[in-house]
């Protein structure tokens, strides 16, 4: 119920948003007519239309983006004509004609005369579909989800508070216009001259969206404005987002969910099947059936996560010791970002983190679909009688989640769990547990499509080569400099020189980079409040703040060696070509 609430939210504050600034002369062109008969039909056809299109957006069909290009175009023809009638009674008596004849249920009648509801109806329908690519943070989460989990009633149901949210904003707005264009009417007597000036408005509008600035610049105005307010909706509230079926990374133990030790584990469920893995590595396919017998820990992660890369010593050690005892340990491969759907990528990931235990390749999330999984990382802990006994999202509890396994193997062996040492791993560089006390930075991705705290003066300009210079930023603030085009993963540095600045507080700092096209390595330098890291340098750069990037993976950049305190991060690209992905801190 809270996810449907900050969807609602989420939706009204676009009146806000410069997206909805083409929609707005279409709505107020209803400004003054009958609620029910003209305003209400056309904000539900508005709510109805948004909703389905997004939900064929979450099914992500290549017919089903062909299909809203085809609505967008339809809605501009319609709107255009709709405009023209604005400004000619005349034009509009014509165009009108054939549709009072089939009982005035489509169009709008000659000037002076009541709005259909069909009319309305049909111009909500219009702005629906021009709306529909406008969204924000939360609606990419909905459809994230949906795309990882399978659309389904609960995503359709979402975007339909979304919709309504905005549609709630859009009514209030063509009360207070009403009012004010009555008021127009009666001091000036402009309501012919009113009207032309909304056809006009109207016409304006139809050309931004056939130029694409609906989606374009205006979408890139609202990037760092309702982001910003959406997601610090989210924060606010805490929303429990996998009601949703939403990916997160579940950035720790403190903002996990906890779940007490309890010496008889209940019964969560059955192991499903493990089909559906494009591949597997250090392992022939295993299945459910087969794996009878033993006790199992299936593992949610991906290879950049800096939130599985911190579980993987204790997640190795487990294997290693309770290997002869019966526990097989599977982990699970479901990719963030393209990169890691390539499997030699995964396969290199494997060996640098020395996993010696069976991997599946789930890049069609089948898997994490069967589990109804949301979480990166994510533990299931599964008994020798094939039944999920326990599972634990996101960092720490460790000790807790090997007592699990111990009790689970007891229970498998038919004798009563015993108190045996538990693993102490040394964990080194970015698989080092993170200093929570100190931790004032979160999660910043760079790519446009979930991206905030942006400050570049110049603001995004969406897959197009741009130069930017850094501005001011703030604390969890951040800025390009150079020639960059930022798409809706990553940004690539077109020319060398070019860098990012970030001002944060936390020990550790970490960017996941790649070299790009071509895979040649780009070298780099990172400073710290303008000079070299010296004892600072994460483990990937040297004293001096020099480092290369030759692979797709996460870098740790920073780690602060003594007092930990807000600081300004620097990196500068020798070479071009580098795609910057997402900064984690720990």
């Amino acid at each position: 119920m809270i996810l449907f609430t900050i969807a609602y939210l989420a939706g009204v504050l676009t009146i806000v948003s410069p997206c909805i600034l083409p929609v707005l002369p279409f709505v107020f062109s209803r400004a003054g007519q009958p609620f029910t008969r003209s305003i209400l039909p056309m904000l539900l056809g508005k709510v109805v239309t948004f909703a389905g299109v997004a939900t064929l957006a979450a099914i992500g069909g290549d017919w089903a983006v062909q299909a809203n290009e085809a609505g967008r175009y339809a809605a501009i023809v319609v709107l255009a004509v709709f405009g023209v009638m604005l400004l000619s009674p005349q034009v509009a008596a014509i165009v009108t004609r054939p549709a009072v004849a089939l009982g005035n249920r489509l169009a709008r009648q000659t000037a002076g005369q009541k709005a259909s509801v069909g009319a309305s109806l049909l111009l909500g329908v219009a702005t629906g579909l021009l709306w529909a690519p406008c969204a924000g943070p939360i609606l990419g989460l909905v459809l994230t989800g949906a795309a990882l989990h399978g659309a389904n009633v609960e995503t359709t149901l979402l975007l339909t508070a979304y919709a309504a949210g905005a549609a709630t904003s859009l009514a209030l707005a063509v009360f207070a216009g009403g009012k004010v264009f009555a008021a127009m009417k009666r001091s000036l007597g402009l309501g012919e001259r009113l009207r032309q000036v909304l056809g006009i408005a109207v016409l304006a509008g139809v050309a931004a969206i056939a130029l694409g600035l609906d989606t374009g610049m205006l979408a890139r105005l609202s990037y760092a404005g309702t982001a910003n307010l959406e997601q610090s909706l989210l924060n606010r509230l805490g929303a429990d987002t996998s009601g949703a079926a939403t990916v997160n990374r579940a950035a720790s133990a403190a903002n996990g969910q906890r779940q007490t030790y309890r010496s008889s584990l209940p019964v969560e469920g059955i192991l499903p099947p493990l089909d559906g893995a494009v591949e597997w590595l250090n392992s022939k396919p295993l299945t459910a059936e087969e794996l009878r017998g033993k006790v199992v820990l299936v593992d949610f992660w991906t290879y950049s996560c800096i939130n599985c890369i911190r579980t993987i010593p204790y997640v190795r050690a487990w294997a290693e010791k309770y290997r002869d005892q019966g526990l097989v340990v599977i982990g699970v491969h479901a990719p963030e970002f393209a990169f890691e759907k390539s499997i030699d990528n995964v396969r290199r990931a494997v060996q640098d983190f020395k996993i010696g235990y069976p991997v599946a390749i789930d890049n069609d999330f089948a898997i994490w679909r069967a589990f109804g999984n949301s979480y990166w990382p994510a533990h299931y802990f599964i008994d020798a009688e094939g039944r999920i006994r326990y599972h634990h999202f996101g960092e720490g509890e460790y000790e807790q989640s090997e007592r699990v396994i111990q009790e689970l193997l007891a229970e498998a062996a038919g004798s009563h769990r015993n108190g045996s040492d538990l693993v102490r791993p040394e964990a080194k560089g970015a698989e080092a547990a993170p200093d929570f006390a100190n931790l004032q930075s979160g999660e910043d991705y760079v790519g446009y499509m979930r991206a905030a705290n942006f400050v570049s003066p110049e603001g995004v300009a969406a897959d197009e080569p741009r130069d930017y210079t850094t501005g001011k930023p703030r604390l969890n603030q951040w800025g390009l400099a150079g020639n960059w085009t930022v798409g809706p993963e990553q940004a690539t540095l077109n020319r060398a020189g070019g860098g990012i600045t970030y001002k944060f507080s936390a020990r550790d700092l970490h960017l996941v980079l790649g070299p790009g096209a071509g895979d040649r390595e780009v070298r780099f330098q990172v400073k710290v409040d303008g000079v070299s890291p010296g004892p600072d340098h994460g483990s990937d750069v040297d004293r001096d703040g020099n480092g290369t990037v030759s692979e797709t993976r996460l870098y740790q950049l920073v780690r602060q060696s003594g007092e930990v305190r807000e600081r300004t991060f620097e990196i500068r690209f020798l070479d071009p070509g580098v795609e910057a992905f997402v900064f984690t801190f720990g």
